[in-house]
């Protein structure tokens, strides 16, 4: 039981971490708590609504990744070095895949729901 207590511990020191101090995971927090009552009004179905919300869960996971990983380049080494500006910029490329997935699930369920995507 203690292992767990302190999985969820270091878990919400994370989580409180990047509120804190993360701009980017504020903005993208903000955006998930927006959008999950306009997932539900799009939503046809449960998988749709989870489909919807999970791409923007899957971009606050990313974002919680990017920030240990640039915290951890900072830890080794303030000295700009390649292999640790290709580790911020890979971090940084990972949430932007994540991103423009979200949007396109986003705007093909927007497109299916007014009729502008036809489903095949």
């Amino acid at each position: 039981m203690n292992r767990i207590l302190n999985a969820f511990r270091n878990s919400w020191n994370g989580l409180s971490h990047v509120i804190r101090n993360e701009a980017a995971f504020r903005q993208e927090a903000a955006i998930f708590l927006v959008s999950l009552p306009v997932a539900y009004f799009l939503a046809d179905s449960v998988f749709v609504f989870l489909l919807l919300t999970g791409s923007l869960v899957i971009v606050l996971t990313t974002e919680l990744m990017n920030t240990g990983l640039e915290a951890l380049c900072d830890a080794l080494s303030r000295e700009t070095r390649d292999e640790i500006r290709i580790a911020k910029d890979c971090g940084s490329a990972a949430v932007a895949l994540t991103i423009t997935l979200a949007g396109v699930i986003w705007l093909s369920v927007i497109a299916q729901k007014f009729g502008l995507l036809p489903l095949p």
